[in-house]
């Protein structure tokens, strides 16, 4: 069985909210996930692993770099 937190890993990325300042749309246009604000000023990206991979190349390209 696989461990929880290896599959969390692989369908969310935790990133601070200004780090996705002004890429939400162009994000949630390239890649099919969920954003959802959450507290301390972090917001938490949910898709399936293709997508997350995905995603995370997106943020890469503008300049967030990924914990």
């Amino acid at each position: 069985m696989p461990d929880p937190s290896s599959l969390r890993d692989s369908t969310q990325i935790v990133i601070p909210e200004a780090a996705l300042s002004g890429l939400e749309a162009q994000l949630d246009e390239e890649c099919t996930v969920t954003i959802f604000p959450e507290e301390d000023g972090y917001c938490r990206i949910i898709g399936s692993p293709v997508e997350i991979k995905q995603a995370s190349q997106f943020l890469a390209r503008h300049g967030v770099s990924l914990p």
